[in-house]
């Protein structure tokens, strides 16, 4: 027995090749032809969320809120190791920052977390980010 369902005459069926992918823990549909280049649809805010912890909590630090991260970690609770990693970020070039933020450069969270240098220049050449200086 054929439970395919026959098309009624006029009617035009369309196969589009695509695929679902999760992006910024959103369902995005992508097309599977290599050659496509989707259009991003929509901005991926973990970086910025990141970027704005960051500087959010070294403020606190800064202005006598926290004395330490462990303070800080508790107060926010959140795991200490996970407050050192993002700290960090207000150590990055603004360049970097800036070309993050726009979706300039592939970026994550999980890369601007690594371990990298304090000097800049060593900073854009490891992330792969054009000199401005």
């Amino acid at each position: 027995m054929n439970t395919k369902h026959q098309p009624s005459p006029g009617t035009i069926i369309v196969h589009v090749p695509l695929r679902f992918a999760v992006r910024g823990g959103r369902k995005t549909i992508v097309m599977s032809q290599a050659s496509y280049e989707a259009p991003k649809t929509r901005f991926d805010n973990s970086i910025a969320k990141a970027l704005a912890r960051a500087y959010r909590w070294k403020q606190k630090l800064d202005d006598g809120t926290y004395a330490t991260m462990v303070e800080l970690a508790k107060a926010e609770r959140i795991n200490e190791s996970y407050v050192t990693r993002l700290i960090r970020l207000n150590l990055l070039a603004p360049d970097i920052v800036e070309a993050a933020l726009d979706g300039r450069m592939p970026l994550t969270v999980q890369i601007l977390t690594e371990p990298i240098s304090n000097d800049w220049t060593e900073q854009r050449t490891r992330l792969g980010c054009e000199s401005t200086a």
